[in-house]
């Protein structure tokens, strides 16, 4: 955003006092053009200043008036331009004056309100200081090649306004001109540098290098003739101060090779041995200055911890590597230049680092702590002086890990030195404490980042994350701002009550939020960042079924959902359902979940559900599908203490909540029930229904899964063939066998007619069967061995038929139920069938007797 782009929403009576001499008129006419020119660097009276100047007014008399040609009011805008001409004509220096101080007075409104000027603005008044500078420095050299071919004193020689300017006076001006635009191009570099770096974390990164290639090309080109003119004068330099002045230049040739020897492409930062990655590093003089060889140059690259770093760091980059840290595999690539593109670059495309020899460590330093980089090394040959240089460059620090599980830690502590390393620094020395208002800013870059979004944190999220990180819940916002974060505290130190630090935590929400909500955030539809206790007192005094999502306190990478409901008191609770995680909402989305559950209905404050969340609801396919198939859908349920919904599959009665319950089998048409009832009445009383307590400390079942089609035929014939259960005492009983192969069942007794949601039927319907867990071995051989099961009670009796239904039949096994996270309401998953003729597949239900 340029500078003209705030002002001109800012009110004119602001800047109706900065210039009585140039109309405010004129300076919206003249827009951004205004800020693209070196106003602010033109300080002096010298020639190169007043020809600078002539040329600037021009451009702007002759911008004028090609946009007065298009404007109503040209004729009055010609006249206020002629006006103009003919004031600062005589001057040219005055209107620069001028120009400068409207552009400081509106500099320093912008700054009043926002606090900062915009970032385009500062690096665009960067290249306009150093354009004019090199331009400065050509106006030099040619004021000393005019001095030499016309020499001292003869008419026509080069003078400045003031007096006769004298040749060594000339060369040594030019040189320090030189030295300073070359600090510009270092620093240049160095920001291009630091800007690659802190891309890591996330932000916006200019790669063209294509600006600086150029920068430094061109002021090669001015070193080389000034060099020349150095030479030719040297009578008049003198034994002393031409070795002074060449040691210079080179000095100054020397800083911009070695410095334009850059890593375009950054190894990664978090490297797995055994596995591949890929670099590049580029010569930005090389299309200019490497001289043709026989051979093409190679650059090597090798791994250096980070004591090595230091060493070549403080040597200026003159010493060589004497041993790698590690084994690098495919690390020397040829050095190429491209006449078409104009650049020369060495491409390592299958590097792979093979192993890695581990330093000592400080202190309590991790392994994912330890830091060390890549050196690119190469020696080139420069023309036309056919000198010979070693190039060396540094790639960021990495952390080399060897299994997965190190990357979370890992990528801590890149991201720790991306975000708060200085732009000069021994590597890789990094500030142990930072302010929490610079971490605030570069969470909400790498979340921005990694979310792919342009929604980043809020204020109210920096204030829950500033509590959780400092454990500090009586604070208020503003008590943060100016504490400082450590890094132990950041990634070092175990949250207190969790198993995890603070970055491992946050790191599990972003990429949660990145593999399943991201659409979800970018619509502002999760709070997210909000404590459970702070939830509760937003939701308590909402109505029934107001919600919002937040991300788990207690779980890395969840998402829950808190609802207030009311019981018959009136008294609002507020639940919070046990969270998802991304493999949960893989299987079901977020947004189908939030539509199944019927107690969710106005996302918090009042935006009804379906309004909120109705474009992420998945279609839900009905019928058959292509291959004749019925079609399944899954569905979520809720199950918590004060919102128990009845079971309404074909009309069952309530049940015990997490009590298996089984039935006996289906018995051949030929048996009557009427025959059996004296039989089975010992063992299940004519009561509706016959739960036993759960025993103690029995764990809940987590969720369920169950593949109901809506009406499933049997292959009996009558629905008076279905026997009621035996009670649960009797299936705890040691002595109690059930009969074998059996379909696990809803219970329910009575006549089956007046179970039925329709009465009676021709056909009977199967019922529903829930899926199992996993069985437990029997270990009680000697009822392994037990051909049949009888309850005490039928030893005296001599049904011959139950008697041969009643042979070989297995042992009932014990199975294990699925533990429940306590705190939260039980979610189940439920798969409706959608056909009407759907049947069991003999082959693989189980066998009747």
């Amino acid at each position: 955003m340029s500078l003209w782009n705030l002002v001109s929403h800012m009110p004119p009576e602001e800047f109706s006092g900065l210039s009585t001499e140039f109309p405010w008129s004129l300076r919206c006419l003249l827009a951004e053009w205004l800020e693209n020119q070196p106003w602010e660097f033109i300080n002096g009276s010298d020639a190169f200043c007043s020809s600078m100047a002539n040329g600037m007014l021009s451009a702007m008399l002759e911008k004028l008036r090609s946009v007065a040609g298009s404007d109503g009011q040209q004729c009055q805008i010609l006249q206020q331009v002629n006006s103009i001409e003919n004031t600062f004509r005589r001057d040219p220096l005055r209107l620069v004056a001028v120009m400068r101080a409207i552009l400081e007075g509106e500099k320093a409104a912008v700054l009043k309100r926002d606090h900062h000027l915009p970032l385009s603005f500062h690096r665009r008044q960067e290249e306009l200081k150093f354009g004019l500078g090199l331009q400065r420095l050509q106006h030099r050299v040619r004021e000393i090649k005019a001095l030499q071919e016309e020499g001292p004193g003869r008419d026509g020689a080069v003078q400045s306004p003031m007096a006769p300017r004298e040749l060594p006076t000339l060369i040594l001006e030019a040189v320090k001109e030189l030295e300073a635009a070359k600090q510009q191009v270092l620093k240049r570099i160095q920001i291009w540098k630091r800007q690659q770096q802190l891309a890591g974390n996330g932000a916006i990164f200019e790669e063209n290098l294509a600006p600086l290639q150029k920068r430094c090309e061109s002021l090669v080109e001015v070193y080389f003739q000034l060099q020349q003119q150095v030479m030719a004068a040297s009578t008049e330099l003198g034994p002393e101060l031409l070795p002074r002045l060449l040691e210079r230049l080179n000095e100054v040739l020397s800083s911009l090779v070695k410095s334009s020897f850059l890593v375009e492409k950054q190894p990664p930062q978090v490297l797995k041995t055994q596995t591949k990655f890929q670099a590049s590093v580029r010569f930005l003089l090389g299309p200019q200055l490497l001289k043709a060889a026989p051979k093409p140059y190679m650059v090597r690259a090798d791994m250096v911890t980070e004591k090595q770093a230091r060493e070549l760091e403080l040597s200026n980059y003159s010493n060589t590597l004497s041993e790698s840290t590690g084994e690098i595999l495919h690390n020397t690539v040829a050095l190429e230049t491209n006449p078409t593109s104009g650049t020369c670059c060495a491409n390592f495309k299958n590097v792979l680092l093979k192993k890695i020899k581990r330093c000592e460590r400080k202190g309590s330093e991790s392994v994912t702590e330890e830091k060390c980089a890549v050196l690119f090394s190469t020696n080139v040959t420069l023309t036309p002086s056919n000198i010979s240089i070693h190039l060396q460059v540094l790639s960021l620090p990495i952390v080399v890990i060897v299994h997965g599980n190190q990357d979370n830690n890992a990528k801590a502590t890149v991201l720790w030195d991306n975000a708060f390393s200085d732009i000069e620094r021994v590597p890789f020395v990094v500030a142990e404490r930072v302010p929490w208002e610079k971490m605030c800013d570069t969470l909400n870059l790498k979340f921005m980042a990694e979310v792919q979004t342009t929604k980043g944190l809020l204020k109210e999220h920096y204030f829950f994350l500033a509590q959780k990180i400092f454990n500090d819940h009586s604070a208020r916002p503003e008590d943060f701002q100016n504490r400082h974060v450590s890094w132990a505290q950041f990634n070092k130190e175990i949250l207190p009550g969790r198993g995890f630090t603070f970055w491992q935590w946050f790191d599990g929400v972003l990429d949660l939020t990145k593999r399943c909500l991201k659409s979800y955030w970018s619509d502002r539809l999760i709070m997210g960042f909000i404590s459970k206790q702070y939830v509760c007192k937003l939701l308590s005094i909402e109505p029934d079924g107001t919600f919002l999502l937040r991300f788990s306190d207690s779980e890395i990478g969840g998402v829950t959902i808190a609802y207030v409901m009311r019981g018959k008191d009136g008294s609002s609770q507020v639940e919070n359902i046990q969270p998802f995680s991304a493999k949960d909402l893989s299987i079901r989305s977020l947004g189908d979940r939030i539509r199944d559950l019927v107690q969710l209905r106005n996302l918090y404050p009042n935006t009804p559900k379906d309004q909120a969340f109705g474009s992420h609801y998945n279609k839900e396919q009905t019928g058959k599908d292509g291959r004749g198939y019925v079609s399944t859908a899954i569905k979520m349920t809720v199950e918590s203490e004060r919102d128990q919904q009845p079971p309404s599959t074909m009309g069952a009665p309530p049940e015990a909540p997490q009590t298996p319950m089984f039935s006996l089998p289906m018995l051949q048409h030929e048996l009557r029930p009427e025959s059996l009832q004296p039989l089975l009445a010992p063992i299940c009383p004519p009561t509706p229904f016959c739960p036993q307590p759960m025993p103690a400390g029995y764990p809940t079942v987590e969720s369920n899964m169950m593949m109901v089609p809506e009406r499933l035929t049997s292959p009996f014939h009558s629905p008076s063939q279905i026997l009621s259960p035996p009670s649960l005492s009797h299936c705890q009983d040691p002595a109690f066998r059930p009969p074998g192969p059996f379909m696990p069942n809803q219970y329910m007794s009575g006549d089956v007619s007046q179970l039925l949601p329709a009465g009676p039927s021709a056909e009977p319907q199967d019922e529903e069967m829930a899926e199992l867990t996993p069985f437990q071995a029997v270990e009680d051989a000697s009822l392994q061995s037990s051909p049949r099961w009888v309850s005490p009670s039928m030893e005296q009796s001599s049904a011959s038929d139950l008697d041969q239904l009643l042979q070989d039949v297995p042992l009932l096994p014990t199975f294990a139920a699925l533990p429940q996270h306590g705190g939260y309401p039980n979610s189940s998953l439920s798969s409706w069938g959608l056909g009407q003729e759907a049947r069991w597949d003999d082959s693989i239900r189980p066998r009747h007797a």
